[in-house]
């Protein structure tokens, strides 16, 4: 391996992610099976404006010391590991330091926001997170010394290798065919329908957006955004666009979807399986099952996780088309080494990850303690994905936005694509869970 390759292991984005990805499970784990330290991020537990109000505390009430140590350690833990990131890229840390410390103040009002038990029933933190980015760049202007510290692709790229830990192939065995029929049959038809028509009938130039875009759709919005768009090469501009289409619309299906699976009368195993391949956000997944009941809520969370798994398998197949078949120019031959420049690096650190906790971590100290670890690894992934989520906010104009819709097109791209992936969802749920081809599973398995 020459020193350039080599270098680029310890240089490059995409691979520090995967390093403070691991660097953090591995201290997670070993402070979850040895127990001789706390290693919990904070969490603002659901509070409301009035004490004891249907027994959620005041906020004032949850600033206690405990709280304020994990908030101490998310900020050491994560400012550390991502200036030593921003270091090793060859960028200057004293700039990043003072931005990050406004960033993360700002990520603290939207993580307290987005716990208020009003406005959790209702949206997400990813929600808050953007609205606020979005609030500042487009009213007072988002300053340039902010600027060092907005590294949307950085955060959610560890945060995604993080995520990896939670994403158990065992997942697979216990809804087997089903999960596999609804999720992994469905999601490759969205995207190559969304495919043909954004590019054939739409006619929309920037084919990077048009499988982002897609690929958020079918798969789970932001996270499959950022990894296709890695691989396609898509603009920040893309991203944030693709992202902000889906936050809305999930946050419309979050709202409506359950009521809609009630009014038609479809039980709870086939509304939740609807809900879990359809909805884009796994935050919003659980949310609008849990609109149904207890066994919706189950089955859709099974349901999206067996969906995330697609993630690195997308991401790969997206850059291996788009090296050979979209931007290949002229006759030139395509080798195996344009392949591997163009695909994300981060998406190896999801795989590794999730092969630990299933083939090693659980079979060694069994599925309560890796449930244990991926307790304090969610806090790390979301404090992760709402640094990324304020920050698309901070680096996003509208008039940007509107310039990229290209007359509505795109809007038209996701509404179709998304309406064509709930009727097909909704066939294959009915073929594989309706009990008229197959036997109706139990939901025991999910225990």
């Amino acid at each position: 391996m020459s020193n350039n390759k080599i270098s680029n292991l310890w240089k490059k984005e995409d691979w520090l992610a995967v390093w403070i990805g691991f660097i953090v499970i591995a201290v997670a784990c070993i402070a979850v099976l040895t127990g001789s330290f706390d290693f919990s991020a904070a969490k603002f537990g659901t509070w409301h404006w009035w004490e004891n109000v249907e027994e959620k505390k005041s906020l004032a009430a949850q600033f206690n010391g405990d709280f304020w140590i994990k908030l101490l350690r998310t900020f050491l833990v994560t400012g550390v590991l991502f200036g030593i990131g921003i270091k090793l890229q060859g960028e200057k840390i004293k700039k990043f330091i003072p931005a990050y410390i406004v960033l993360f103040i700002i990520c603290i009002l939207v993580r307290m926001i987005s716990a208020e038990y009003t406005l959790k029933m209702y949206l997400e933190w990813a929600f808050w997170a953007l609205l606020i980015g979005l609030l500042i760049s487009n009213t007072v202007g988002t300053p340039e010394w902010l600027r060092p510290a907005i590294r949307t692709e950085f955060y959610i790229k560890t945060g995604l290798v993080i995520m990896g830990f939670s994403v158990l192939f065992s997942n697979i065995a216990k809804f087997g065919l089903y999960g596999l029929g609804i999720a992994w049959i469905v999601t490759p038809i969205v995207i190559i329908f969304m495919w043909w028509l954004g590019t054939k009938v739409l006619k929309i130039d920037n084919k990077p957006l048009v499988i982002t875009l897609a690929s958020a759709t079918s798969v789970c919005g932001t996270s499959a955004a950022i990894a296709t768009g890695a691989a396609a090469k898509a603009k920040k501009e893309d991203l944030s666009l693709a992202i902000s289409i889906s936050i809305i619309f999930t946050i419309l299906m979050m709202v409506f979807e359950p009521m809609i699976i009630r009014w038609a009368g479809m039980n709870q195993l086939m509304g939740g399986a609807l809900i879990g391949g359809t909805v884009d956000s796994t935050g919003a997944v659980v949310l609008a099952g849990e609109a149904l009941g207890e066994e919706a809520a189950q089955v859709a969370s099974m349901v999206k996780m067996i969906q995330n798994i697609l993630i690195g398998f997308i991401a790969f197949f997206v850059a291996i088309f788009f090296a050979t078949k979209v931007d290949k120019t002229g006759d030139a031959k395509v080798g195996a080494s344009e392949i591997w420049t163009r695909f994300p690096k981060f998406i190896i650190g999801f795989f590794v990850a999730s092969l630990v906790a299933s083939f090693i971590v659980k079979p060694l100290a069994g599925g309560d303690t890796v449930q244990t670890i991926n307790g304090v690894l969610d806090q790390y992934k979301n404090w992760a994905f709402v640094l990324a989520f304020t920050s698309i906010g901070l680096d996003t104009n509208f008039k940007s936005l509107f310039k990229q819709m290209q007359g509505g097109k795109v809007l038209w791209l996701y509404i179709i694509g998304q309406l064509f992936n709930i009727a097909l969802t909704l066939f294959a749920v009915w073929i594989l869970l309706s009990g008229v081809l197959f036997e109706v599973p139990n939901l025991d398995m999910f225990k």
